[in-house]
């Protein structure tokens, strides 16, 4: 019998419900039914794959693309406030519609085939993709590279980012066994950027194993910068005097040398001019990486929810210059290691709003309340818990000194929380109000 589903929210409840385990690495079923639909992307295909730093490579590739001319299409996940965010079409996430028409035709060429929530949502977004006339596609991969579902794509140019341990029942609790997972998206002949300083040995072996045309951060491409500039050399190209990117923090320079090697390598069939680079850069927008919304209080939105993340956070957070005092909002899953995350940024925090979140998945705001205490070393501290990220930020708000500021940090749900309806406007001693609201 034919099921019929009319919204996308019943769509994702079907999804949901379709398999028994949330995440079953593995491509066999996700292959075959690709297969059955005759999906094909027919223009170059980025794939990016890494620990931290896929969201912003990603937003940057598609920024400096459409600078160029190019239509551009995104996958990315997951998303802070609607699911239409994951698929972006020339900037611009898709309507519920073109993404309902890709669930049936999922649904009608599964077939007996179980899939999982990302699969299913992943086939679908790829055949949006498919039929949106693309002169160029950027893929982030959601978890690990080998076995995930993206993977059934052969990329034209991967990248890998900076790689740490996270997600580690899945994929290894090192990270030489992480590299090797990420490295699974490499391909034979085609371009491999690896824009991770120290690369884990795993990856650059696998390059070199299979023949990939290996481009290593401080060997095929260097960047150098100072306060107002910075400059970028590959193979045969040299930027100099570029403007930093609009996404703030240090490490957005690693990335963005990253995208230019990319850019680089897969020149002969989408050239960029050195205009559209300084454009592209200039225009790029990303919410949720070290976001800072201007206000009294100041407001940081960042979706650090691991240790390698959370300390580039808290460098980024120094750099700020001097706060009276600093708020916290945090919620996070259960499966993080908590402990480093909270240590690093104890000295940062005076007061910590710790949240519940919508997911199973989740740790309780008593539990991350508990890990902090058994963790802090501050006797000037103080927390609370919240049954929302939303409910976290007004309390902090009304707490705020207009000179204060306010970090929201961890779980892309905690973010999404304090986004979902618009960018909160802060201002002292009241609760925080949404942009136009």
């Amino acid at each position: 019998m034919r099921i019929v589903m009319k919204t996308l929210d019943e769509w994702l409840a079907h999804c949901e419900r379709l398999h028994p385990a949330a995440i079953e690495l593995g491509l066999d079923r996700v292959r075959a039914v690709a297969t059955r639909m005759g999906l094909r992307l027919d223009c170059p295909v980025f794939t990016v794959a890494g620990t931290n730093g896929k969201g912003s490579t990603c937003a940057m590739l598609e920024s400096i693309l459409a600078a160029a001319g190019y239509r551009t299409g995104a996958y990315t996940s997951p998303h802070l406030v609607r699911f239409e965010e994951r698929c972006r079409v020339r900037g611009q996430a898709v309507d519920a519609s073109e993404l309902i028409a890709s669930f049936e035709s999922v649904e009608r060429a599964r077939g007996e085939i179980s899939l999982t929530y990302f699969e299913f949502t992943t086939l679908a977004i790829l055949d949006v993709l498919a039929r949106a006339g693309l002169d160029a596609a950027i893929l982030e991969v959601g978890l690990g590279g080998r076995l995930d579902a993206v993977n059934i794509i052969d990329t034209d140019c991967a990248i890998i980012t900076s790689i740490d341990i996270d997600h580690a029942e899945l994929l290894g609790d090192t990270r030489e066994q992480i590299g090797l997972e990420k490295a699974g998206i490499l391909r034979t002949d085609r371009p491999a950027i690896v824009s991770d300083p120290v690369p884990p040995r795993s990856v650059t072996d696998r390059a070199l194993e299979i023949g990939a045309d290996l481009w290593r951060l401080g060997h095929d491409f260097n960047y150098r910068g100072d306060p107002q500039q910075w400059a970028w050399a590959g193979r045969g190209r040299r930027y100099s005097g570029l403007a930093y990117p609009a996404l703030r923090g240090a490490n957005q320079l690693v990335n963005a040398s990253g995208v230019l090697a990319a850019l680089e390598a897969l020149r002969p069939r989408l050239p960029v001019t050195a205009q559209a680079v300084r454009n592209g850069l200039a225009l790029v927008e990303l919410p949720g990486r070290f976001q800072v919304v201007p206000g009294q209080p100041a407001l940081v939105l960042d979706v650090a929810h691991n240790p390698h993340s959370v300390a580039a956070l808290a460098l980024n957070l120094d750099a700020m210059g001097f706060y009276p005092a600093t708020h916290a909002v945090f919620g996070a899953m259960a499966d993080k290691d908590l402990a480093p995350m909270l240590a690093r940024m104890d000295p940062l925090v005076d007061h910590w709003y710790f949240t519940d979140l919508p997911t199973p998945r989740a740790a309780p705001g008593r539990a991350l309340q508990a890990a902090w205490r058994a963790a802090t070393r501050r006797q000037d501290a103080s927390s609370e818990v919240f049954a929302s990220p939303r409910e976290a930020l007004d309390a902090a708000a009304g707490r705020a000194g207009a000179t204060d500021r306010i970090v929201c940090f961890g779980s892309f749900y905690t973010v999404g929380g304090v986004l979902e309806h618009g960018i909160p406007r802060l201002h002292a001693g009241a609760p925080g109000r949404d942009a136009g609201g």
